[in-house]
């Protein structure tokens, strides 16, 4: 159940702020390593397709 202050509000609206905070680091986190992730990735297949030979050309 909600505890209430000495002044009669509930603390709901700070445990809303709480859970904003955790959300918008976890969003911030995420996309951080999303955004590392694919910087990695986009560069192992640059490597990659740099080292592809085109085919022979045969008759």
């Amino acid at each position: 159940m909600v505890e209430k202050r000495e002044n009669g509000r509930s603390e709901r609206g700070a445990s809303m702020v709480e859970y904003a905070l955790l959300v918008s680091l976890i969003a911030v986190v995420a996309i951080a390593g999303i955004t590392l992730l694919g910087q990695n990735t986009n560069q192992t297949f640059t490597g990659i397709a740099g080292q592809i030979q085109p085919p022979a050309q045969g008759n």
